[in-house]
């Protein structure tokens, strides 16, 4: 047994924000004192396996990285985003298969003139992402070699559309196995050009049609159809191992993923669900995954934004959203921009209130870290991908917890004070007693 625990604490006065202290003994014995809260851990309770914890490398993102910063403050950032030791350990990307709403240009791997089509995908090229995109990825991947890059495209190339139009317009119905063929031209250059492709999902926001970016609606039964009759064999056909994840969308409709796994030929192809953070409650992905206790729950985006104000409580919505998805089964726990600019851009929005891990200030070349990298911090530098998350007592709206057993055995506990009032605690870890006190709205992470 270790004898001392490593804490990290961050602070709503902002003074600590995920500083290391002073190592806290583990006790042999238990206090006596009744009025502090008991938080046990149990390590023999075993839930979901984690896949990782990261952002998006956005055209915009990437853009800022490697184009405006220079190379000394692109290597800084990359560290302080990427390596578990000197920054926080980013494991998960969810990367965009073309544009996003942030983007410098609206674009797919397949663009066409006006009034001319591709069904062969003779023009498919990846060369736009080559500029920045790939070799921002390539360097995380070099110092992280354990992320896994998950894809999520936010349209299919204008001219499969019904609009013609990578912004509104539905998926035409003869387009359905050249856009199976897309993503796997897709995984295949991409993995060509060193990237593996953990999974995919098959539409971001698929109950939301966008007026200003690339966006699409698509019905449960028409992702169903996709899925089962076009995307699902062709990734079997290719020998793509790339998992397929269904949805991508809040938690306020869990009746979409539902009516997907519904249908049994569909459902073989899928490994689980994606879930954003726009609507709902963190429980639908609990909800659908006891109906389905094959398929793996995902949760792939959550942005932060002037529309929750910093600091106070910004940071304990995100602290709620670390610690409520994973108890809600997820895998991964994923914000959105990895990097933006003063004014919330590169953008194709007329108003952008989004926020990124990083601001990257274009003019100066400032480079600001956000509250939403110490929130990710919290989980994506200790907890490593393979740990396995396990039993801990929370107190809902007062002391919540999530607990993680890592691969090297150790034990990581992540803690959030969602009270104004100083929270006395003692940690049973199963092998001793840890005694921790956590200011007004504060977060820390305990490693034993």
């Amino acid at each position: 047994m270790n004898q001392r625990a490593e804490v990290w604490l961050s602070t709503i006065d902002q003074e600590q924000e995920l500083h290391q202290q002073t190592p806290v003994a583990v006790a042999k014995t238990a206090s006596v004192e009744q009025t502090i809260k008991q938080v046990q851990v149990d390590p023999g309770t075993r839930y979901q396996e984690m896949d990782g914890f990261g952002a998006s490398f956005t055209d915009a993102s990437a853009y800022l990285v490697y184009r405006v910063l220079d190379e000394q403050s692109r290597q800084e950032v990359m560290q302080k985003l990427f390596d578990p030791l000197e920054g926080i350990g980013i494991s998960f990307l969810r990367q965009p298969m073309g544009a996003t709403d942030y983007t410098t240009e609206i674009y797919s791997y397949d663009d066409m003139p006006e009034g001319e089509e591709d069904f062969e995908l003779k023009h498919f090229s990846i060369d736009h992402d080559r500029d920045y995109v790939i070799p921002a990825v390539l360097e995380a991947l070099r110092i992280n070699p354990g992320i896994k890059v998950m894809a999520s495209p936010w349209s299919p190339p204008g001219w499969m559309k019904t609009s013609n139009h990578m912004v509104t317009g539905k998926l035409r119905p003869e387009c359905y196995s050249t856009y199976a063929q897309y993503f796997v031209k897709f995984v295949q250059a991409y993995e060509e050009a060193g990237i593996p492709i953990y999974a995919v999902s098959i539409q971001n926001e698929p109950g939301y049609e966008p007026k200003e970016y690339p966006g699409m609606i698509l019905t449960p039964q028409e992702e169903a159809q996709f899925i089962r009759d076009h995307l699902g064999p062709a990734f079997e056909a290719a020998g793509i191992a790339a998992k397929i994840l269904c949805y991508d969308h809040n938690w306020d409709v869990p009746q979409h993923p539902l009516g997907i796994l519904s249908d049994p030929e569909a459902a073989r192809y899928v490994a689980g669900v994606a879930w954003h953070v726009y609507g709902g409650e963190h429980e639908a992905m609990s909800l659908v995954r006891n109906v389905h206790q094959d398929k793996g729950v995902w949760f792939t985006e959550a942005s932060g934004g002037s529309w929750i104000p910093p600091f106070r409580t910004a940071f304990l919505d995100q602290m709620k959203h670390v610690i409520r998805t994973t108890r809600n089964w997820s895998k991964s726990v994923v914000w959105w921009n990895l990097a933006l600019d003063e004014h919330n851009g590169p953008t194709v929005l007329s108003n952008s209130t989004c926020r990124g891990l990083v601001q990257i200030n274009q003019a100066s070349g400032e480079v600001k870290y956000e509250l939403d990298y110490y929130t990710m911090g919290h989980i994506s530098k200790f907890v490593a991908p393979g740990a396995y998350r396990i039993e801990s007592t929370t107190y809902r709206d007062e002391l919540e917890s999530t607990a993680f057993l890592n691969p090297d055995g150790s034990t990581v506990l992540i803690l959030s004070n969602r009270t104004e009032a100083e929270q006395v605690m003692e940690i049973d870890t199963g092998d001793g007693y840890i005694s921790l006190s956590l200011p007004d709205g504060a977060a820390a992470t305990v490693r034993w």
